[in-house]
């Protein structure tokens, strides 16, 4: 009995399919960040994909909170599990929080630092990518795991270096201006929003190195 049981229950091996998927969605995500921050006729079209590949983060995070109340035998802790694509989805999340600001403000330009802040997004979120699937042998891959969190961290560290670089530059550019006001204002919002990706990537690499210690 114990054994059809089972068999009718989701594979632990399914988490980390589903984990891969999230992770291969948020890099989209990215990607269509950056293509955001190119500014120009592009921006709402970008927007809306960002839009559309967190509706699509979303539906597999509901699949994999499931699963985790229906498996019999799961890879890691449940609490672990929920904790990890629960980082992965606040990640999306934040881009398309960030996305939404951009269409409520109608900004089409954006400043050098705020681009390079999303190509740092795009490296960290590949980064994840590449730890994710990793996680299906621990024991195997912890070095190659440790370097990835670790890199992950120093992206984080240089994402707020661009980010003061850029308050204090959208200071000094908007200082006396007529609108200076409003487009600091606006500017430190988006400056916010896209930190806060970031910060979020380095909770997914925090999530990440928690998993390795727990399992060696």
């Amino acid at each position: 009995m114990l054994g059809w049981f089972k068999a009718i229950m989701p594979k632990e091996e399914r988490f980390f399919t589903m984990f891969a998927q999230h992770a291969t969605i948020v890099v989209a995500g990215a990607e269509a960040l950056c293509g955001v921050l190119k500014g120009g006729d592009d921006v709402a079209r970008y927007c809306r994909i960002i839009s559309e590949r967190e509706t699509e983060a979303d539906e597999i995070t509901r699949q994999v909170l499931t699963a985790v109340r229906r498996t019999f035998i799961t890879p890691f802790d449940r609490t672990d599990i929920q904790d990890l694509v629960t980082s992965m989805d606040d990640a999306i999340d934040q881009m398309n929080k960030t996305a939404k600001t951009i269409m409520l403000f109608e900004v089409r330009q954006f400043e050098p630092q705020m681009q390079q802040i999303g190509d740092k997004i795009l490296q960290g979120s590949k980064l994840m990518a590449e730890a994710i699937p990793l996680l299906a042998a621990i024991g195997k891959n912890v070095t190659r795991l440790v370097a990835l969190t670790e890199e992950i961290i120093r992206i984080e560290d240089q994402a707020d270096h661009l980010h003061d670089q850029g308050r204090k530059a959208l200071f000094l550019a908007n200082r006396g201006a007529a609108d200076g006001v409003m487009n600091f204002v606006i500017g430190t919002e988006l400056y916010d929003h896209l930190e806060s990706v970031v910060d979020r990537l380095e909770d997914v690499s925090n999530e990440i190195n928690a998993l390795v210690v727990d399992q060696l």
